[in-house]
Order: C-alpha cells, then structure tokens, then sequence
C-alpha cells in the first residue's frame, strides 16, 4: 500500500491534513485498542459517530481523545452522538453542535460542525450519522448540505456513518454535491462494515470542490494498525483521508 501523506503546511499557506471518519459504538468495546487505531492514524480531525452520550460522556470522550494524543472539540451528547476530536494544530474559530427534528419512534440525530484553521486554510468540519429510516435519511443528507453550506468556509470536509451504500439515493445525493472520497482517490480498504467479514462502505468522508483528495479508505496495513485491534476496537472500520486545503484567500 502507497503511504498516505502525512500533515504539513505549505510554503503557499495550503495544509495537507488527515482527516479519519469512525463509529465507535459508544466505546463499549476495547477501548485501548481503539486509541491506539486512531493514534496511529496520525489524524488532525476525526470525526466521531456513536460518542457517548449518556451517564460521564464527556469524562469518557476527553479520556479517549487523551489516550489518542488529541483534544475535544466539540459534539458527543450534545449532538446526540456526532463528535470532532482535534489535533493541537488545529486553530478552532468556532463550534456549533446541532440536533435535526425528532420523528416519533426513531432515534434522535445530530450533526457535530466547527470551523478551524490549519496554517492558511480555513475549513469547515461536519460529523454525522444518518439514519436507519430511508426517508428521514434523504431529508437529512439535504440537511446536511444546507448546514455545510451555511457554515460560510471556501471549502468544507463532512463524514460519518451514512446507513447507506453508495448506490442509496441519499449517498448520491451527497456524491453529487460533494467529492466522495474513496471513489475520488482510493486507498487502503473500501468496505467499513463489519470489522470481522467487510462488505459493505456504509461509512464515508466527502470535501467540496477545491480540496484535492491525495487518498481516502480503510487504513488496513497501516504501520501500527492491526487487524487485532481494529476487530476489538468497534464493530465498523475507520476511513483515513489525507486532503490538501488551499489557504483561505
């Protein structure tokens, strides 16, 4: 496997970043091994599904972005599950976690969003997880291009757990309005789900147009990523991308 660039900032003011998209499953599997996966990503941002959200969620999510040599940024419980973790590099302008309408009977949905700057380049960031109900899942991908947009940054990336394949009516409409990551630049693995027998990518990370996505996909075979690890961590595989964002003019 080609390595993946690693963080930088340009002479021009541009920033190659790691962006690293996870459902965690609440951290109710080896948390060790989960720290160490994303540690060893080496990740400026990760963007966070299933935090925790209930009894110490935020003890329990500053402990983990500790073990794995990043801060909290903001979502969690206060997002109803979304999170973005950062690395010290990142500069942080703003935050803004969000709850999308409740439909009666289905769980509750949220979007984690910031904007942060790395040297030159201003981006904004948006965590999801999407839901299991096809319709209420099409309305809030719109949702999620409108918040994208509203965040008033030249580029954004987003990610998470969509609930969806790629041929889905909302994947697409995502991979219409945005750069779908792993179809734009493939690297590593494609399929996140399940850890033990991948076949499906249900989880992804997208950039608006003017990010270059250098590559994007599962991080198997990544120097200090195990096979181990990434079974006991959760039950979905992470997507790594490494984009170049063009300084903020």
């Amino acid at each position: 496997m080609d390595p993946l660039p690693n963080s930088r900032t340009e002479a021009d003011g541009s920033a190659v970043i790691r962006v690293l998209g996870y459902n965690i499953r609440s951290m109710r599997d080896d948390t060790d091994a989960l720290a160490r996966v994303i540690a060893a990503c080496a990740p400026d941002l990760v963007l966070v599904q299933e935090a925790p959200r209930f009894f110490r969620w935020r003890k329990k999510l500053a402990r983990l972005a500790s073990a794995s040599g990043l801060v909290v940024l903001t979502g969690g419980g206060t997002a109803a599950g979304p999170a973005i973790l950062c690395s010290l590099r990142a500069r942080v302008e703003r935050t803004e976690d969000v709850l999308l309408p409740l439909t009666p009977g289905l769980h509750r949905r949220g979007f984690a969003t910031a904007v942060v700057r790395f040297g030159g380049a201003r981006v904004g960031v948006l965590s999801c997880h999407l839901s299991l109900q096809k319709d209420e899942r099409y309305e809030q991908g719109g949702m999620l291009l409108d918040r994208l947009a509203g965040l008033g940054t030249p580029h954004a990336v987003a990610g998470g757990d969509l609930n969806e394949r790629p041929d889905g009516r909302t994947f697409k409409r995502l991979a219409t309005e945005l750069r779908d990551g792993w179809a734009t630049a493939p690297w590593g693995g494609e399929h996140t789900s399940t850890p033990g027998d991948p076949r499906q990518r249900i989880d992804a990370l997208f950039a608006t147009e003017g990010v270059e996505i250098l590559g994007c996909g599962v991080p198997l075979g990544l120097p200090g990523v195990t096979e181990r690890d990434l079974r006991a961590a959760t039950d979905h595989l992470p997507v790594l991308a490494a984009l170049r964002i063009p300084a903020s003019r």
